[in-house]
């Protein structure tokens, strides 16, 4: 079954420096990430809106093959070695959830 990697970001960015720093860590490493964990960006921070709730300030989606793979992939050395800078950046949430097969 699929699952996704969602990452809520819940406030504005506070360090253009660190954003831009994970930024760039994702975007070496993308062909590996895509390669090693069929990592599939479906969302990287369009409009959106809350009907209900709070709207976060941004959203992050990341499909992969199975749960396995996103938790591997958020465990994996060269996605750890980016998160210090996103969550020097802002506040975020972050889950992993299992889809429908």
């Amino acid at each position: 079954m699929p699952a996704y990697l969602i990452a809520f970001r819940e406030t504005p960015v506070t360090d253009d420096g660190a954003i831009s720093e994970y930024s760039r860590l994702n975007r070496d490493n993308a062909a590996f990430f895509q390669q090693e964990f069929q990592a599939e960006p479906l969302v990287i921070y369009g409009q959106s809106e809350a009907p209900e709730g709070d709207n976060p300030d941004g959203i992050a989606i990341l499909k992969f093959p199975t749960y396995a793979d996103a938790k591997s992939f958020y465990e994996s050395d060269q996605y750890q070695s980016a998160i210090p800078h996103r969550q020097k950046a802002a506040k975020w949430r972050v889950v992993i959830v299992e889809g429908l097969g």
